[in-house]
């Protein structure tokens, strides 16, 4: 049993690590990153898979976490899909490493390693390389910037030819 435990403390612990040489960003400010982002890319995994219009919506909960809602519209199922989560940071709230939840007492890594000074585009990371992310506050990014974001993203090992461009164009009703 006391195997069995650590095993599993274990890998929970291991889903709030970090890819090596990705280091989040120092400085942060929270109040400056809520509000609405925008995904403007991701790579694929099934809690997102067919998703458009891909929003993430961060405020301050009653118990000083970061509620999360990520909101999509499925065009398979003709509807709007919502998911509320909690994240909280790892380490000091000045560093842009939290820990977010979507499923009761499991956690994943949320690590902001690129933030524009303004907050204005970021690029996130999950516990490893298959999780990645680019946020704007605005549905579009100006190509030129966004082809920096992705040979940034491609120099430190993520897999931008997997990268799907979020489509924000035109009302998906």
């Amino acid at each position: 049993m006391k195997y069995f435990i650590l095993s599993i403390t274990l890998l929970l612990a291991s889903c709030t690590g970090m890819p090596d040489n990705i280091k989040p960003v120092q400085s942060f400010e929270l109040q400056r990153y809520l509000g609405t982002w925008y995904e403007i890319a991701r790579l694929d995994h099934s809690f997102e898979r067919g998703l458009s219009h891909v929003t993430a919506n961060y405020t301050v909960r009653e118990d000083g976490g970061v509620k999360v809602i990520n909101r999509g519209y499925s065009k398979e199922n003709k509807e709007w899909e919502d998911a509320e989560g909690k994240a909280y940071f790892v380490d000091k709230p000045d560093t842009g490493y939290l820990k977010v939840s979507f499923f009761g007492p499991f956690y994943g890594s949320y690590v902001i390693f690129e933030l524009e000074e303004n907050y204005n585009y970021a690029l996130i990371s999950g516990p490893d390389r298959e999780y990645f992310w680019i946020l704007a506050r605005q549905p579009q990014l100006d190509p030129e910037l966004l082809q920096q974001l992705i040979a940034q993203a491609k120099s430190l090992g993520f897999a931008t030819d997997k990268l799907i461009m979020v489509d924000h164009s035109g009302s998906p009703q």
